[in-house]
């Protein structure tokens, strides 16, 4: 399958959700891996890993590995982006809950959203898929100022939710690196790979510089919450993404993905048992409101 489709069939809806039910969760084993690994080395480790069986994937499937093919400085751009944008992720988590995070992370589409017709002209949205993501925009803006007048969970809660948003920003800048680049024709192997290897080694430059520390011991736990968010979410969940970023209308993907935080939410209190505030309630009303309206049937 080489052809890009112009709207999402039933097998792309079902692989959304399945990677969104992912990267909802994903936010719940982060912050329960800071218990065992700091945050830019927890990062660092598992873009390394993931990496590391892209790379098994590709031989062992045959697929080349070509970086000479003028891929090299997009996706060096889009490596370090990912860098940066998971770097203030894991930092982030220390101050604001993940339930928070995941809804502050989803802003991404709206960065895409106003950025694609820049990069491609036939994904540019009109003004009904603008309303919707501007309402979606509004309900995440007004949960964040909930961390200035009555923060839940800590006083430090802006500054979580703060670098949420620099990551949303950083995610949706590198969704048009992607698409406006070299990096939309190459396969979705080279381009995760790009951003893994990449944010893997500046991350682990990252954390010597921070002083982090290597865990003395390693817990059972530990290990594997660091290898769901290895194997499940950075190497087979975003293959999955780049594959769809590749044949389907990367703002409908982007806006689909508001999905995510809704997983998020109700894992973070299910299994986190962290505040449920009306602000942040509100918020994923929007964001919903925004999927509705933006991924409307076309006439």
């Amino acid at each position: 399958m080489t052809e890009r489709k112009t709207h999402l069939d039933a097998l792309a809806i079902g692989l959304l959700l399945l990677c969104c039910a992912l990267w909802g969760l994903n936010q719940v084993a982060t912050k329960l891996t800071l218990a065992h690994v700091p945050p830019l080395t927890q990062a660092a480790l598992r873009s390394l890993g993931a990496a590391l069986l892209v790379a098994l994937w590709a031989r062992v499937r045959g697929i080349p590995l070509n970086f000479g093919d003028g891929t090299f400085k997009g996706g060096l751009l889009a490596g370090l982006l990912f860098a940066v944008e998971f770097g203030c992720i894991f930092v982030g988590l220390q101050y604001t809950s993940a339930s928070r995070m995941i809804v502050f992370i989803y802003l991404a589409p709206f960065v895409v959203a106003l950025g694609m017709p820049l990069v491609a002209r036939t994904e540019r949205p009109d003004a009904v898929q603008l309303v919707g993501l501007g309402a979606a925009f509004a309900g995440v803006a007004w949960a964040f100022a909930e961390g200035w007048h009555a923060p839940s969970v800590g006083d430090r809660q802006w500054l979580g939710d703060a670098l949420g948003v620099a990551a949303a920003l950083l995610w949706g800048g590198t969704t048009l690196v992607i698409r406006g680049s070299r990096l939309t024709t190459a396969a979705p192997e080279v381009t995760l790979l790009y951003q893994l290897g990449v944010s893997g080694i500046a991350l682990g430059a990252a954390a010597l510089v921070a002083g982090e520390r290597w865990p003395a011991q390693w817990s059972a736990a530990g290990i594997g919450l660091l290898g769901y968010q290895t194997v499940v979410v950075c190497f087979a969940s975003y293959l999955l993404w780049f594959w769809l970023i590749r044949h389907y209308p990367a703002t409908r993907l982007a806006s689909f993905t508001l999905l995510t935080p809704l997983f998020g939410l109700l894992a973070g209190v299910g299994l986190l048992g962290e505040p449920l505030t009306a602000r942040l309630v509100t918020a994923c009303a929007a964001v919903a409101i925004g999927i509705a309206v933006v991924n409307r049937p076309a006439r």
